[in-house]
């Protein structure tokens, strides 16, 4: 049964690039041979929306081509292009980022197709030094906490359009709907793991310390934040910071981004984790570390909820790296209860075993998104503690 997941997918990518592709030929477009983007672990978490690497014919020019037949899928993509232009038209803060140049948005037969500029980078975010991506990354969060300080006179234009996704679950704008979305991703975990007597455990204590200070997660909630802040969505060229995936966008807590940001870098370049966490404790106070601490757990809890329901969808290699997940984001879930640094032995271990148990081709996928493991350890020395 698990292993008809991936096969119902690859017969559905098949038959849709096979579909789409006349369309593409008539809007000018012509697709790469290799397409990263929709191989290895990406069946996992796709949904019915399908991301192509191609070129414009005419120019020559590279593009990031989304399309779907999926209805749902469908809505999405004319969502975040109609996010894409409002925040284009938006006079504040977020001007400090630029975004891709759109080619073409058709329909065509069943289809939504959207096609925008790929973003080249001289050196991928990961790939820079600790201090540039230090800086970078806080301009990239205070752009976004700028909006909350002058955005009165647009929360009415633009709230509403933000909130709602067809196809992502609810982004929570207040403590209230962090609760419940907390409640929905524990309740998953639990049907989907129910044997293990530690992650209900921890995932409990978490439950517990957040709804216990739901006040101060909505002192600072309102804020324009991104769901899912992370390198691959970011695009770095020269000094200028492209944003990708604006449906991920939408009014939720001020460190909702921070902390999805934060526990990507525990496994990719742990020592920029450490140096963004203490900024926040030195510069800003105890009381907004410790919202950045309540949303790093509500963020890993909905890690554990994505890997305990890949535990039903898998087998072999994928199933025991679905294991491993849920084991290491326990542990740095517990991390940040105890408000400890998460051992970097740990991390080192976890990259390697899954290094080791990924194919080729979630490689390939890794490598083209922008992902690299290879900052195990400290490169300069000392350890920092919280």
């Amino acid at each position: 049964m698990k292993a008809e997941y991936k096969q119902e997918w690859d017969m559905y990518l098949k038959k849709e690039i096979a579909e789409i592709t006349p369309f593409l030929t008539e809007l000018g477009f012509v697709l790469d041979v290799e397409q990263p983007h929709v191989g290895g672990e990406r069946y996992l978490m796709s949904g019915r929306k399908i991301i192509l690497i191609g070129y414009r014919k005419s120019d020559g020019k590279k593009a990031i081509i989304k399309i779907s037949s999926d209805p749902l899928e469908k809505n999405e993509i004319e969502r975040e292009r109609n996010l894409r232009e409002i925040l284009l038209n938006l006079n504040f803060s977020y001007k400090t980022f630029l975004f891709p140049e759109e080619l073409v948005f058709a329909r065509r037969g069943k289809y939504v197709i959207y096609a925008t500029a790929y973003i080249e980078q001289e050196n991928p975010f990961l790939g820079r030094s600790l201090e540039e991506q230090f800086f970078l990354a806080l301009r990239i969060f205070e752009a976004q906490e700028g909006f909350h300080a002058t955005a009165s006179s647009h929360i009415k234009k633009i709230k509403g359009k933000f909130r709602k996704s067809n196809v992502h679950e609810l982004f929570a704008s207040n403590a209230r709907e962090y609760m419940l979305s907390f409640e929905k991703f524990e309740k998953s975990v639990l049907a989907n793991d129910p044997d293990n007597k530690r992650v209900a455990e921890v995932i409990g204590r978490a439950k517990e310390i957040i709804f216990k200070n739901h006040v101060a997660i909505e002192r600072y909630s309102s804020f324009l934040t991104h769901a899912d802040c992370a390198p691959h969505n970011l695009r770095v060229s020269v000094k200028d910071i492209y944003l990708l995936d604006y449906t991920s966008m939408h009014f939720g807590n001020k460190y909702e981004g921070w902390a999805r940001f934060l526990n990507f870098m525990v496994i990719f370049n742990q020592p920029l984790e450490i140096a963004l966490v203490d900024y926040v404790r030195q510069n800003r106070g105890e009381e907004e570390y410790l919202v950045l601490r309540l949303m790093r757990m509500y963020k890993i809890c909905f890690l554990l909820k994505y890997y305990t329901e890949a535990l039903t969808k898998t087998s072999g290699d994928l199933h025991e790296i679905a294991r491993l997940g849920v084991e290491f984001w326990t542990d740095a879930l517990q991390s940040i209860i105890d408000n400890e640094v998460l051992p970097e032995e740990k991390i080192r271990l976890f990259n390697q075993k899954r290094e080791l148990l990924r194919s080729e081709e979630e490689k390939k996928r890794q490598k083209e998104i922008g992902h690299s493991a290879s900052r195990f350890f400290y490169k300069e020395g000392g350890k920092s503690s919280r």
